[in-house]
């Protein structure tokens, strides 16, 4: 990986101790955003790792409700590919197919239109965080529900305290920055 590239990227995440509350410390990716060659080495370097992995054999990208949508688009485009969304339920126009997910306190859907994907295309699943690992496992299972192939799950941070990797069972998943 570019070292350079990826200590820009690093520089641009800001801590924020007891946010949302007392004992966590959110990783906040603002900085990185209003920086435009940060985020472009954070795309870049995204997309470097999916060349390298899969080589042409990518068919879509699937940004994820709500962050996932600022990285979803661009890293589609530095690809050449198309991006889908992936929302939370009601967001949505025309029909749609659905999953619930557990959240630590209580249940979320998500939602993709059922057009959005054909039977077998291959998909990567993108995020700007990867904590629990809840959402993005739900993101896999609906993917399925529509019978594509999530090919590889990725973010930007990954909170590897919280083992949200070990939820994704067999998809592979790569994140450009790992904390605690």
């Amino acid at each position: 990986m570019a070292e350079p590239e990826l200590q820009l990227v690093a520089q641009r995440i800001r801590s924020f101790p007891d946010f949302p509350i007392p004992g966590v410390l959110f990783r906040d990716i603002s900085p990185l955003l209003k920086d435009p060659d940060s985020f472009r080495a954070s795309i870049r370097l995204l997309a470097n790792h999916l060349k390298s992995t899969h080589g042409g054999k990518i068919d879509y990208i699937a940004g994820l409700d709500s962050r996932g949508f600022l990285f979803g688009p661009s890293l589609a485009q530095e690809l050449g590919l198309g991006c889908v969304l992936i929302r939370k339920r009601g967001k949505l126009p025309g029909p749609t197919v659905s999953v619930s997910y557990a959240l630590e306190y209580g249940k979320a859907e998500l939602e993709i239109q059922k057009d959005a994907l054909e039977p077998g295309q291959k998909v990567v699943v993108v995020d700007d965080l990867l904590a629990t690992g809840g959402t993005m496992r739900a993101a896999c299972e609906l993917l399925g529900q529509l019978r594509a192939e999530v090919v590889e799950c990725v973010s930007l941070v990954e909170l590897t305290s919280l083992k949200g990797r070990e939820k994704l069972g067999p998809v592979p998943f790569f994140s450009l920055l790992q904390y605690e």
